[in-house]
C-alpha cells in the first residue's frame, strides 16, 4: 500500500494560506494608504482641464442618477384588453413614458397568464371531481 505524505485529518499547511500577501491585496493596501494624495492629484488634474480625471472624480463622487418611476393614474376597471388599450392610449398621448407603458403592458400580460393558469387549475379540479363522482 502506498504511504501518504500527510496523515489523514492533519493539515499539510497548519499556518494556512499567507494573509494579505496576494498582489491584489498589496495593491489595495497601497492605494488606501495613498488615497489622499491620489484624490488631491485627480482634483488638480481635473482643475487643469484633464477631462479623464474629471470623469473619474464625477463617476465616483456623483454617480449617475437612476431613473425614478413617476406616479401615474389610470383606470383599473374593465378587461385586461381594455386596460391595455388605456395604457397604450396614455403612452401615445405622452401621459406615460414609453418605458413605463411597456412595463405596464408586460405586467398586464403576466397577469393574464396568471388568470389563465388559475382558470385552468379550477377547470381541472372540477373535471377531477366529476370523474371521482362517476367512479
Amino acid at each position: 500500500m502506498k504511504e501518504h505524505l500527510f496523515k489523514p485529518g492533519v493539515s499539510g499547511n497548519p499556518k494556512g494560506k499567507p494573509k494579505d500577501k496576494t498582489p491584489a491585496t498589496l495593491l489595495r493596501k497601497s492605494i488606501v494608504e495613498d488615497m489622499p494624495e491620489i484624490i488631491t492629484k485627480l482634483v488638480e488634474l481635473a482643475k487643469g482641464g484633464d477631462v479623464s480625471a474629471a470623469k473619474v472624480l464625477l463617476d465616483r463622487c456623483c454617480p449617475a442618477l437612476k431613473p425614478q418611476a413617476m406616479p401615474i393614474s389610470l383606470p383599473v376597471n374593465g378587461t385586461l384588453a381594455e386596460q391595455g388599450d388605456e395604457i397604450i392610449r396614455a403612452t401615445m398621448a405622452g401621459q406615460i413614458p414609453p418605458d413605463i407603458g411597456s412595463q405596464l403592458i408586460t405586467a398586464l400580460s403576466n397577469q393574464g397568464k396568471l388568470i389563465e393558469l388559475q382558470e385552468l387549475t379550477e377547470r381541472l379540479q372540477r373535471i377531477e371531481k366529476q370523474l371521482e363522482s362517476r367512479a
